[in-house]
């Protein structure tokens, strides 16, 4: 088996579960280093803990001396992917403003600080990959919050793509993936959204982790790709 991330140091930020874990699990699989850092280190700790390959530090978006600390402890590595997300739900009416501040401060200011310190860091041929969402592309009422947070992590995208060349930036858009996090529906509400989705998505089904971790790869592993939001989302912005 090929493993186009051997001797590679591959830094994924997020949580022990969901797509953060997919993702780590699958850059370890490619043969990379794997640092998995986040808010809660004794949570990382404890879902990785049977996995070899992975080791777990601690970092808090929204604080930069905690990236600055994290880099210096780091060293050099390769690669960067930030899968953290603060989600702000809701109408314009029920919207929250420290929530919208958080979610900008997890997905677009966090990552910004993560490339600012941790870009002279980047071994040659590494890359950052950042995380966006269908909600930027298919506006809905509901998700105002959330659409404008991944418009911005997509124009970061491309920003940093230019300034940090030939250091490569790209972000994942997933569209609707079964990772827990539509857990807080209840499991009736839920499974009725999942079924609706899966007929009126293109690709008749509904995403999975491993659908988004395989396009990190690519992202990471593709030295001509740079600038670019890959949308994994089954064609839903076509619905």
């Amino acid at each position: 088996m090929t493993e186009p991330l051997k001797d590679q140091t591959v830094l994924v930020v997020g949580r022990g579960g969901g797509l953060a874990r997919a993702v780590a699990l699958t850059a370890r699989d490619a043969g990379a280093r794997v640092v998995a850092a986040g808010r809660r280190p004794d949570a990382l700790a404890a879902a990785y803990s049977d996995e070899p390959g992975i080791t777990v530090d601690t970092v808090d978006l929204r604080d930069e001396p905690s990236i600055i600390s994290l880099g210096e402890r780091l060293g050099t590595l390769d690669h960067v992917v930030s899968t953290a997300s603060a989600r702000a739900r809701g109408r314009l009416a029920e919207l929250d403003r420290d929530a919208v501040r958080a979610s900008f401060d997890t997905k677009v200011i966090g990552p910004l600080m993560l490339a600012k310190h941790l870009a002279p860091r980047i071994n040659d041929g590494g890359s950052f990959v950042l995380f966006s969402g269908v909600a930027a592309f298919k506006i809905a009422v509901g998700t105002l919050a959330v659409a404008i947070t991944n418009g911005a992590a997509d124009t970061l995208t491309r920003s940093l793509a230019l300034e940090l060349a030939p250091i490569r930036v790209n972000a994942i858009s997933p569209g609707v993936v079964d990772t827990g996090a539509w857990d807080a529906l209840g499991e009736q509400r839920k499974t009725e959204m999942f079924a609706d989705m899966s007929v009126r998505n293109p690709a008749r089904r509904i995403g999975t982790a491993d659908d988004i971790a395989s396009a990190v790869l690519f992202a990471l592993t593709n030295t001509f790709l740079t600038g670019v939001t890959l949308a994994v989302d089954g064609g839903e912005v076509l619905t």
